[in-house]
């Protein structure tokens, strides 16, 4: 496949006939983004009113579960039917849950609603990542990106403010309701827009069927993991994630002999391949920093007093410069993205590194600044990932690979939190405590993660090195 070094110019994915691709995409991201992140804030109000808050931590667990399964589905089903009925149907799952959610007389019921609104929102996130591949020119991929980026980072600030006024002046049901009405337009939208979205893509099958037993096998999978994240003491959490781990394994071994009805790519984590090695390199690089969000918190009010905005600033600086970072080169020619990609990733392990002596020795502006190196690397590696996987990758996996891409990093942030959780309490965390403990606790969960980020540096290194 020839490479396309014509400079892409913003004006032209904001005109026709991109448009439309522009705001279809953005859409998905925005309801997805947003809608995982406004909980949080409205979590306090539903146990207040519903009760359920010793199984508060499911209600994150069952949305992210949701969202993985539906990913992994999603290439396969754009192959199948297109565009326009997954997406149509994903937002309408979407919205379903949201009613779900805000009618909830009690907490089974919401987490119920919320488990629908992970799949819906997974879907309409792994589409989006399809649909940047099948709707816009290779040269235009990275700009499109950024838009998503750009989304992605309005969610993070937006969702938890739309959370908190909805609960301060209305209710938290109101802020459900207000993104289920969002999410019925945006299907009714997609229904009408046809242009672009109909045809099936080339691996269309005759079987019509969910293969529903590997779609089980991978829930379990996830369940499992996201156990493994808040059980009770270490050899609990081991066992969990073995077993999560051996049901994952499990999954990809049966889904690699189902021929043309593959739910994921062909050898999806093997180096040897550039499939395997991208997915490789995201999977290692969700995994590894992960410690920041899960523990970073907790760790810098008990090291270094910081109260609890500031910690939250330092969090949102990782998605502040990712978001920055996708903007400014998203307009580099395709020739350099095996140089940008290295760079970027290289920045987000070498940040992991970075914070294995900056959390426990401080300072707040020195843990701040190795979160913007992870944020900015990842914003300037990412915009061009999904641009040169789908350059390596064969014509009959593109779909795939592209709800692959999302779906996996989603896998890794579950992975991570149940990895990172291990950590820590292996390294003797608890309710109670000490500046000293906190410190040996900081140095083993990154110092856990930086091996994570090893890994990922070889799929990396792997990725970057494949030549069509």
């Amino acid at each position: 496949m020839q490479v396309d070094d014509t400079p892409a110019a913003w004006q032209e994915v904001l005109r026709q006939p991109h448009i439309g691709a522009v705001v279809l995409v953005s859409l998905g991201i925005w309801l997805h983004a947003a809608d995982s992140l406004i909980v949080a804030t409205m979590m306090p109000a539903i146990v207040a009113e519903i009760g359920g808050g010793r199984v508060v931590s499911w209600a994150f667990a069952l949305y992210e579960t949701g969202t993985i399964v539906a990913g992994a589905a999603s290439g396969l089903l754009a192959l199948r039917h297109g565009l326009r009925l997954p997406m149509a149907a994903a937002a309408l799952v979407f919205a379903l849950g949201c009613t779900l959610s805000a009618m909830a007389p009690t907490m089974p019921v919401l987490l119920a609603g919320r488990l629908a609104q992970g799949a819906g929102g997974g879907g309409l996130a792994a589409l989006s990542f399809v649909a940047v591949g099948l709707l816009f020119p290779r040269r235009l991929m990275p700009r499109a990106m950024a838009v998503m980026s750009i989304l992605w980072g309005a969610a993070a600030f937006a969702g938890p403010l739309i959370g908190s006024l909805f609960v301060a002046y209305a209710s938290w049901r109101a802020g459900f309701a207000f993104f289920g009405a969002q999410a019925l337009l945006l299907a009714l939208w997609i229904g009408w827009w046809v242009s672009g979205l109909a045809t099936p893509g080339p691996g269309r099958t005759g079987d019509e069927r969910l293969p529903i037993k590997r779609l089980a096998l991978l829930c379990l999978s996830i369940l499992l993991v996201s156990y493994a994240g808040i059980a009770p003491n270490p050899s609990t959490m081991a066992l969990a994630l073995l077993a999560g781990l051996a049901a994952l394994l499990l999954f990809a071994r049966i889904d690699a002999a189902a021929g043309a009805g593959r739910l994921w790519p062909a050898r999806p984590f093997d180096l040897r391949f550039p499939v395997g090695s991208a997915l490789l390199m995201t999977l290692g690089a969700c995994i590894a920093t992960m410690g920041l969000v899960t523990y970073g918190p907790i760790l810098m009010q008990v090291l270094h007093a910081s109260p609890v905005i500031v910690s939250g600033y330092v969090i949102a600086t990782v998605s502040i410069a990712w978001t920055l970072g996708s903007v400014m080169v998203s307009g580099l020619p395709e020739r350099l993205d095996p140089l940008v990609i290295g760079i970027g990733m290289a920045m987000v392990f070498a940040s992991v590194a970075g914070m294995t002596y900056a959390m426990p020795a401080g300072p707040i502006w020195l843990i701040a600044a190795f979160a913007a190196v992870e944020g900015f690397g990842y914003g300037i590696a990412n915009v061009f990932v999904l641009r040169r996987a789908t350059l390596l990758a064969p014509r009959d996996d593109v779909e795939r690979l592209s709800a692959a891409l999302p779906t996996v990093g989603h896998l890794g942030y579950a992975l991570g939190a149940a990895v990172v959780g291990i950590l820590a309490n292996s390294a003797g965390f608890h309710d109670a405590l000490g500046a000293g403990e906190a410190a040996h606790v900081a140095r083993w969960i990154f110092g856990g993660s930086f091996a994570v980020a090893l890994g990922g540096a070889l799929a990396m290194l792997r990725f970057v090195t494949f030549r069509k």
